[in-house]
């Protein structure tokens, strides 16, 4: 693992066993991530880069073997989106190569209570380019798409979230629903604490 990324994890680490609220640890851990970022992909190995043409890759970094945070890198081709999702955590990203856009999604009736009957309308989008970072806060959740349009180049971001990404809701637009999914990550290196 590059020393940036171990660095990087251990301010982590220790910024969210010391603030309590999530806005908190995301104003503190963000700068952090602005200044890996701007190190570009040099911090990564090639294994934490792997891509997918089927879909973006999460290729995970450190998984905190008590489940408080998690890395990963994904690796985004021209056409590759995420589902509309929320996250259920606090998070920061950081987009160390090309360019990552984020479409918001915002309930229609304030808190989502229930798996269905909900109306989602359309938000803003953020464009993220290299050293750009991006946070988000439970409660409400954030709920967006992110992804790089068919036009783009290949996009790498670091993704730190406040617990293991290993699940997520799903939204379907169209029908008002959503549902939680178990995602998988690809394990990369020796670096993986869980």
């Amino acid at each position: 693992m590059h020393s940036a990324i171990r660095d990087f994890i251990a301010l982590a680490e220790r910024e969210a066993a010391a603030h309590a609220d999530s806005a908190d640890r995301v104003l503190a851990i963000a700068p952090a991530m602005r200044r890996l970022a701007r190190e570009g992909v040099r911090v990564l190995s090639p294994d934490q880069m792997r891509s997918d043409p089927a879909h973006y890759n999460r290729n995970a970094i450190h998984i905190c073997p008590q489940g408080e945070i998690s890395l990963f890198a994904l690796v985004w081709l021209p056409g590759q989106w995420t589902p509309v999702h929320d996250h259920g955590s606090w998070g920061v990203v950081g987009v160390l190569q090309g360019h990552l856009q984020e479409r918001a999604y915002m309930p229609r009736d304030g808190e989502i209570k229930a798996n269905d009957g909900i109306v989602l309308r359309r938000g803003g989008v953020v464009l993220l380019d290299p050293g750009s970072v991006s946070t988000f806060v439970p409660n409400p959740d954030h709920i967006h798409m992110t992804g790089v349009p068919e036009d783009g180049e290949i996009c790498v971001s670091l993704h730190l979230y406040g617990r293991n990404m290993d699940s997520f809701h799903i939204y379907d637009v169209g029908a008002g629903t959503r549902k939680l999914i178990d995602v998988p990550h690809q394990k990369v290196g020796t670096d993986i604490d869980a």
